[in-house]
Parts: C-alpha cells; sequence; structure tokens
C-alpha cells in the first residue's frame, strides 16, 4: 500500500502541531479562506453544526472554537487537486498562540480521500497501516490494535494514538469509513478519554444525498 498522501499528511498530523506548537506558523486571516467544492455538496456550517449532506453525517461544533479550515485548505499541497482529496472540517478549542506547554489544545479534523489515491485500499482498516507508521514518526504511540465502532448505524473503524505533552499526554483518536469511494477520516485530538468521547459524540450520521 502506498504511503499517505501529502494532504493526508497535512489533514491529521499538522493539525497537531498547529494545535500544540507555538513555533508553527499561523495561517494569515487576509488570505483568502476557499472552501473547494470538487466534491458535489462538501458541506458547510450553519447555526454551529457542521452539516455533509453528500456523505451523510454532522458535526455539531463546541462552543466558542476557531474554524481554520479555509486557512488549511489553501495551504493544503493538494488544494488543487480538490476531486481526490478535500479537507472538510478543521476546529480548534483556541488558536495556536494561545496554547501554553503544559496544556493541550484540543482539535477535530474532518477529510475525505478517495480510495485511488492509494494502492491496494479495500477496507477502511487498511488505512491504519500507513497511518500509524506516520504517526508512530510523530512520536506517537498506538494504544491498541484498530477495531470496529459504531455510531448509530454507521460501521467506523476506530485507531487511538498517545503522546506525551508535558507532564500529560495528547491524545488522538480517528474514526474512519469507507463512503461512495472516498476514505471519509474524522481525528479528534484532546486531553483525555472523556474529552475525546465529548467530542465524538458531537458526531451523527444520517440520510445521504444520493449521487448523480
Amino acid at each position: 500500500m502506498a504511503r499517505l498522501q501529502p494532504f493526508v499528511l497535512l489533514a491529521l498530523l499538522a493539525a497537531t502541531a498547529w494545535a500544540q506548537d507555538k513555533s508553527q506558523p499561523v495561517p494569515s486571516s487576509s488570505r483568502p479562506a476557499s472552501r473547494a467544492t470538487s466534491i458535489s455538496g462538501a458541506g458547510a456550517i450553519s447555526e454551529g453544526v457542521y452539516r455533509n449532506p453528500f456523505f451523510g453525517f454532522s458535526y455539531k461544533l463546541p462552543y466558542g472554537w476557531v474554524d481554520r479550515t479555509g486557512e488549511m485548505q489553501v495551504d493544503s499541497p493538494n488544494a488543487s487537486n480538490a476531486a481526490k482529496s478535500l479537507l472538510l472540517l478543521a476546529i480548534f478549542e483556541r488558536p495556536p498562540e494561545a496554547t501554553t506547554a503544559e496544556t493541550v489544545n484540543s482539535a477535530v479534523v474532518i477529510a475525505a480521500e478517495h480510495v485511488s489515491s492509494y494502492s491496494g485500499m479495500k477496507t477502511a482498516a487498511d488505512y491504519f497501516g500507513p497511518l500509524t507508521e506516520l504517526a508512530t514518526a510523530k512520536g506517537f504511540q498506538a494504544v491498541e490494535e484498530p477495531r470496529q465502532f459504531s455510531i448509530g448505524s454507521a460501521q467506523l473503524v476506530r485507531g487511538d494514538f498517545t503522546k506525551p505533552r508535558g507532564t500529560s499526554a495528547v491524545l488522538q483518536t480517528s474514526l474512519v469509513i469507507l463512503e461512495k469511494g472516498y476514505e471519509v477520516s474524522f481525528t479528534f485530538i484532546g486531553g483525555s478519554p472523556d474529552e475525546i468521547s465529548e467530542l465524538i459524540e458531537k458526531l451523527s450520521f444520517g440520510a445521504k444525498k444520493p449521487e448523480r
């Protein structure tokens, strides 16, 4: 299987760097925020909820969190190839410059990557091979083997990772589902298992928009 593409590296791990490391460059708010629309019905935020009818899910944003989706899309190496890869949502508890050395800046990152970007991907579980390799290279450790995880009637695969940070740790949970030829990943970053659970509870699945 091919290694993760640059876009997925940005979506799943650069988000952690932005959230936790004040030395990382902060995207300029004056740069135009462009949400790609190559995937029909890529989704939008309305009344505090991100809804994506194409993939059939919604996410309720925690109150007061910072939306950095547009900036991260512009900075993505694959920004011009949104038919294959698309950052759907990237939100953070607070701006990176407000992060201290001992605290975890929680985040939620949702991305979609066409399965043609990978060689031999057949199931959502296949995604965790390269992801675990990449996370380990960035200092994370897998908590346990990827496993099945249900949200309503949706069947996903879940993987959990942890990385020491000061006297605490950064926890990262990724949920993956294959939908309409895309690998859709939901990544949650937090400072405790309870916080990760609370963030996951804001995700729900419903009716999908038919393909044309």
